[in-house]
């Protein structure tokens, strides 16, 4: 059976987490675009609602351990980085 073009995206998947961050972010971004396209019946955007808040909850997930991890580097002695060559740029 066809989908119809502003239809909600396949649900299927809304138990399982999305394969990467980039991944994640991507279906978010369909899933709110079918939204505001407002042609949508109840059902399936409410079912595209929840879809969309547990894709925002990993996203979120995803960027605190990213920033931990970050946290942790620069904690381990990352300073900013200046070039040994002394010369000045704009000369």
């Amino acid at each position: 059976m066809a989908k119809l073009p502003n239809s909600a995206p396949d649900i299927d998947s809304a138990a399982s987490p999305a394969a990467s961050f980039e991944g994640a972010l991507t279906e978010l971004e369909g899933i709110v675009t079918a939204m505001e396209a407002g042609q949508m019946p109840l059902q399936d955007a409410l079912e595209a609602y929840k879809r969309g808040v547990a894709l925002l909850r990993q996203c979120q997930e995803t960027l605190t351990a990213a920033e931990q991890q970050i946290r942790i580097l620069d904690a381990s002695g990352l300073r900013e980085f200046v070039p040994e060559t002394g010369a000045e740029l704009d000369d």
